[in-house]
């Protein structure tokens, strides 16, 4: 007898644990569709009231509204107009302090919304990071789903961790550009709204004289989210590294003549793309694993 109550017991302990196991770690599944331009665009309803489509924003932090957007959304009432700034200058920007948001099962209240002129092709605004705070993010572009996660989840074998810097609600990241046998390693902001690979910095551009040791394949102008328009150049690279991982003969953008109006360098979606990718909740590294995507053609953005 006192050997059948031992193992009801026993059963019982286990039953509890895998309970508090499964309480422990819960997780929501956000469908996303990656557009032509790299960018992450998740179906959203705004106040109950407007369906729209939203932009995932890994170098962002609160949600915007692009003016188009604005002259049919009904739901919003705009409070007051601040100046922002933005990687091609500064402008003014509508704010709406309290919204309701809803993203698959996931819903926010007293969401502070803010206007600019522009998001991803195909989109009505953007939101970033702080919708998350706290929380893991799982980016699997094999299945086109964004998995908010509250602890780090189990099958993360095959993933390469890798540090990040976060600093100003922004994420950073360590590449190797290589140029004629010489390395230089630089950190990257992790921009999922910028289509192409990397864009880099002024001052790497001068140091480095890589607009005299590329071919230059093609010039493009740029336009950032408030209209602000920037012209850029785009090369290919011999070499760029991030954490184990090596990609050759890479079109990278930059300027030239224009020191201090690109201040850093930016990773963007279609280097992010490639890879399977889990952000811990504290901002501290980012786990990558190439997908389906890693070896497709480089977009033409």
């Amino acid at each position: 007898m006192i050997l059948i109550k031992l193992k009801i017991k026993n059963i019982r302990c286990i039953f509890l644990s895998l309970i508090l196991g499964l309480a422990v770690h819960s997780q929501e599944v956000i469908p996303f569709k990656l557009n032509a331009h790299n960018n992450l665009s998740n179906e959203a309803v705004l106040n109950n009231t407007d369906t729209l489509q939203l932009m995932f924003h890994t170098a962002a932090s609160d949600m915007t509204l692009t003016t188009a957007a604005t002259q049919w959304i009904k739901s919003v009432q705009w409070d007051q107009e601040n100046k922002v700034k933005s990687w091609g200058g500064s402008s003014n920007s509508r704010v709406s302090a309290s919204n309701t948001l809803n993203i698959g099962t996931l819903h926010w209240d007293s969401l502070a919304i803010w206007e600019n002129e522009r998001s991803g092709p195909g989109t009505d605004g953007k939101f970033g990071l702080n919708l998350f705070e706290g929380k893991i993010i799982e980016i699997n572009f094999d299945k086109s789903e964004m998995i908010i996660h509250s602890s780090l989840p189990i099958q993360i074998e095959g993933f390469v961790k890798t540090p990040l810097l976060f600093e100003d609600e922004s994420m950073f990241i360590e590449g190797i550009s290589t140029i004629d046998d010489e390395a230089y390693p630089n950190r990257f902001l992790i921009h999922s709204g910028y289509g192409g690979t990397i864009l880099l910095d002024d001052k790497f551009v001068a140091e480095s004289n890589i607009g005299k040791r590329v071919e230059i394949i093609a010039e493009k102008e740029l336009k950032d989210s408030y209209g602000n328009t920037i012209k850029t150049k785009k090369g290919l690279l011999t070499r760029f590294t991030i954490g184990n991982f090596d990609f050759e003969n890479m079109p990278v953008g930059f300027f030239e003549g224009a020191i201090g109006r690109q201040q850093m360098s930016v990773l963007g979606g279609d280097l992010l793309k490639r890879f399977n990718i889990i952000i811990d909740a504290e901002r501290e590294f980012i786990y990558l694993k190439p997908n389906e995507l890693s070896r497709v053609e480089w977009a033409d953005i």
